[in-house]
């Protein structure tokens, strides 16, 4: 049951990504093309499902 929860918020990440670009977008210290690689990168929710997967076990 812990496991179907803690892939569920999983799910969270769309918002996650959506915070991510209204942040992007608000920056002026980074420059457009690092701007361009965390918007797409921010798309892989690769740590999250990760980390549920190991049981947390990461490190």
């Amino acid at each position: 049951m812990k496991k179907l929860l803690e892939l569920i918020v999983c799910l969270f990440h769309p918002l996650a990504v959506i915070l991510i670009w209204i942040d992007l977008f608000t920056r002026r210290d980074i420059s457009s093309g690092a701007k361009l690689a965390w918007a797409i990168f921010s798309l892989i929710p690769l740590v999250p499902f990760l980390y549920v997967l190991t049981g947390g076990d990461l490190w």
